[in-house]
C-alpha cells in the first residue's frame, strides 16, 4: 500500500485550472491539462518512490498482480485510471474488440510500419474499452441514436443539399442505413463539404432561435462546426446520441462505440491499450476503411449507469469488459463508516473529495484529495475511512471478471 506519484498529460482539449486545482497547484495552469494517469503505461507511468509502477510490476508480476491476473494479462497491468478534464471536444473515434485489435496489430507489424509511426491504428494487440463516471456534469456524444429520431432531426434541419441524405436514411431507419449514411458522410470530397456543412449549420442556428425539438443536439453541432471547420466528423455527429451525466453517472463504451467527450470532469477507467480509430474532429490520421470496419452501428438510447450499491456509501459500476472494475466510496461530512477495500489482484484509489485514512495490518497511508495509492495483490485487506469534518469520496480500481 503505496502513494503514488502520476503524470498529468498536456492534450489542448484540456482544462487549464481542474487538475492544476486537484492537486493543489497554481491555476490557471501555464497550458491546458487533460489527464492525470494512474497505472502502468508505458508511456506515462506512474512512481512509487524512484521506481516506475512499470518497474515494479516487471519486477514482481505474480506478488503485484496476482498469478490470476498476471497469466491472464501476460504480466501487465490491465487497466489504467484517469481524471479527465474536458474544455473542448476531443477527437470522434472507437476502440476494437480484443480479436479486431490482435488481427490489426499482426497485420500492421507485418507491413513493417512503425508502432510510433502517425499512421499506425494498432500500436499493441488488446482491446481498450472504457468506462467514464462524471465528478461534474459531463457531456458526451455516444453511440448511434434511433435512427427514427435521427430522421426526425435531419428533417427539422432539412436543406437542399441535406435532403437526399435524410431520405436515405428515412427509407431504411436501421443499423444498415445508418451505416450507408455515415459511410456516405465520411468519404465525401471536400468540396462537397464545404458547401453540405455551411447549409446544415444556418439550419441549426435556425433551429435554436425557434427552441426546436433538439436544441441542445444543434447547440453542439454549432460548437463543433465552429472549432472543426470543414471536417466531415461535424456531419457525424448528427447520428449519435447526445448525453448529459451529472456527478456519479457513468457510461461505458465498448467496442465499435463511436463516441467523443465534449466538456467537464470525469473519472475514466479503460482497458491498458493505445488503439484508437478516430473518425473526425482531429487533424490527426483518419483510416476510414478500418474504422468501418471496427464501427458497431447498433442504435438505441446510451445506457447510463447509475452504480450499484453494495454497501453503505459504496457502489460499484459493473461492466462486461474483463480487464476493469470501477467502484465509488462517498462519506457525508457527519458520516464516518468503514469501507472494506478487500484484497482482490491489483487496485488504485484515488481521493477526489475531502480526505481519507487507509489502514491495513498496522500501515496507514493518508490521502488528501488529487491523492492516489496502489494497493498490490498480496496486500493484506484495507480499510478505507474518512478524515472528519468533510465530505469525502474515492474511487477504486481494480482488474475485471
Amino acid at each position: 500500500m503505496e502513494l503514488l506519484r502520476n503524470a498529468v498529460r498536456p492534450y489542448a482539449w484540456g482544462s487549464r485550472t481542474t487538475i492544476a486545482e486537484l492537486l493543489g497547484r497554481p491555476v490557471p495552469a501555464p497550458h491546458p491539462e487533460a489527464e492525470l494517469w494512474m497505472g502502468a503505461h508505458p508511456g506515462d507511468p506512474s512512481h512509487v518512490g524512484d521506481r516506475s509502477l512499470l518497474e515494479i510490476v516487471d519486477a514482481d508480476p505474480i506478488g503485484q498482480l496476482g498469478p490470476d491476473c498476471a497469466a491472464q494479462w501476460g504480466n501487465r497491468l490491465p487497466f489504467l485510471l484517469k481524471i479527465l478534464a474536458a474544455d473542448e471536444a476531443l477527437s470522434l473515434q472507437a476502440h476494437p474488440s480484443a480479436e479486431q485489435a490482435k488481427e490489426g496489430y499482426e497485420r500492421e507489424e507485418a507491413q513493417g510500419i512503425p508502432r510510433d509511426a502517425k499512421n499506425r491504428n494498432y500500436p499493441d494487440p488488446t482491446a481498450k474499452p472504457e468506462l467514464v463516471c462524471a465528478l461534474t456534469e459531463f457531456h458526451a456524444l455516444a453511440g448511434f441514436r434511433d435512427p427514427h429520431r435521427t430522421v426526425r432531426l435531419l428533417r427539422q434541419l432539412e436543406t437542399p443539399g441535406m435532403k437526399a441524405y435524410t431520405d436515405l436514411l428515412a427509407g431504411q431507419p436501421d443499423s444498415n442505413g445508418l451505416r450507408a449514411l455515415f459511410t456516405t458522410w465520411i468519404t465525401l470530397p471536400q468540396t462537397a463539404l464545404d458547401t453540405l456543412l455551411p447549409e446544415m449549420l444556418d439550419a441549426c442556428v435556425l433551429h435554436v432561435k425557434e427552441h426546436g425539438e433538439f436544441d441542445q443536439e444543434c447547440r453542439t453541432i454549432l460548437e463543433l462546426g465552429e472549432a472543426h471547420e470543414g471536417d466531415a466528423g461535424v456531419l457525424a455527429a448528427l447520428l449519435l446520441n447526445r448525453v448529459a451525466l451529472a456527478p456519479g453517472e457513468a457510461i461505458f463504451l465498448p467496442a465499435g462505440n463511436l463516441h467523443t467527450y465534449l466538456h467537464g470532469t470525469a473519472v475514466e477507467i479503460l482497458a491498458n491499450s493505445d488503439n484508437i480509430l478516430r473518425g473526425g474532429l482531429t487533424p490527426k490520421h483518419v483510416d476510414v476503411p478500418e474504422l468501418l470496419r471496427v464501427l458497431d452501428f447498433t442504435c438505441a438510447d446510451m445506457p447510463v449507469l447509475s452504480g450499484t450499491a453494495v454497501d453503505t456509501g459504496h457502489w460499484r459500476y459493473p461492466t462486461d469488459a474483463l480487464e476493469f472494475e470501477l467502484s465509488r466510496l462517498e462519506w457525508a461530512p457527519d458520516e464516518s463508516h468503514e469501507g472494506l477495500l478487500a484484497s482482490c489482484g491489483p487496485q488504485i484509489v484515488i481521493c477526489t473529495a475531502g480526505g481519507v485514512v487507509l489502514q491495513a495490518e498496522g500501515k496507514k497511508v493518508e490521502l488528501g484529495r488529487g491523492q492516489s495509492a496502489w494497493l498490490a495483490a498480496c496486500d493484506p485487506d484495507a480499510r478505507v475511512t474518512p478524515v472528519p469534518g468533510a465530505r469525502a469520496q474515492v474511487f477504486r480500481a481494480t482488474a475485471g471478471g
